[in-house]
């Protein structure tokens, strides 16, 4: 996997484009995936997971696994190729949404769970 500028882009100590680790590549593009709306990319309009959406439904068990569905699918047609999703775990408390992906690297077969919060604009 090749070193990609990190997300979001910002520049490193010495004035260059920062690259992320390889890690940390993987995390932005979950980032990505997850907090990406379908329809905000102009020429990929079906990318991201429409879970911010989700945010302003009425909560329930029922809409709390249709959204851990939702992000791993969209997790697995997005990133499949470069991981296997295991888990998602999908939990909204007030305007905070706090997601959980507990996945395995292909390339590398390391097992990683990343944590992503993401507070909702009221």
């Amino acid at each position: 996997m090749s070193a990609n500028a990190d997300y979001p882009y910002h520049f490193d100590s010495r004035g260059r484009t920062a690259a992320p680790s390889d890690d940390d590549h993987i995390r932005d593009l979950i980032m990505q995936v997850l907090f990406t709306s379908p329809g905000e990319r102009v020429n990929r309009p079906e990318f991201g997971s429409g879970l911010l959406q989700l945010v302003f439904a009425p909560s329930s068990d029922e809409l709390a696994t249709a959204t851990q569905f939702l992000v791993q699918g969209s997790l697995q047609r997005w990133l499949g190729d470069l991981l296997i999703i295991e888990a998602v775990n999908v939990e909204a408390e007030d305007s905070t949404l706090r997601i959980t992906v507990r996945y395995v690297i292909r390339a590398t077969q390391q097992r990683r769970v990343d944590q992503f919060t993401q507070v909702v604009p009221s």
